[in-house]
């Protein structure tokens, strides 16, 4: 039996999830060679090398946990050492990041943010 605390605590966490996963999500992306194009309604719209995308500050933990967003990138490492620096700030919990790795003859560095979505930034 599912009581009205559970239900609203179980939204509270979602709340908590696109906040802390769309805040992170920008603070990778901003002050970084992305470019902010706008905002509107709980949305930002970047630009990285000629590509725009939208962020909406919603979740759907089935959909976060089983998306991912590929982008080209110049340098992986300095990524790696910017991404680093937002999650060694302490700022967002359950950031996740792995070394930079050749696949493919590209390097290749993978970020979970704190709402489950997977960023892979190719060089």
């Amino acid at each position: 039996m599912r009581n009205r605390r559970h239900g609203t605590e179980h939204q509270r966490l979602q709340g908590l999830h696109a906040r802390e996963g769309f805040r992170a999500v920008e603070a990778v992306l901003c002050g970084a060679r992305v470019r902010d194009v706008g905002r509107m309604g709980g949305t930002a719209d970047f630009e990285l090398n000629g590509n725009r995308f939208r962020l909406q500050n919603y979740y759907v933990k089935d959909w976060a946990e089983n998306f991912m967003v590929v982008m080209r990138v110049d340098d992986a490492h300095a990524w790696y050492e910017h991404v680093r620096s937002i999650a060694d700030s302490g700022e967002f919990d359950g950031v996740r990041i792995k070394r930079p790795e050749t696949v493919d003859g590209s390097l290749v560095l993978h970020v979970i943010d704190p709402s489950g979505v997977l960023l892979i930034f190719v060089q």
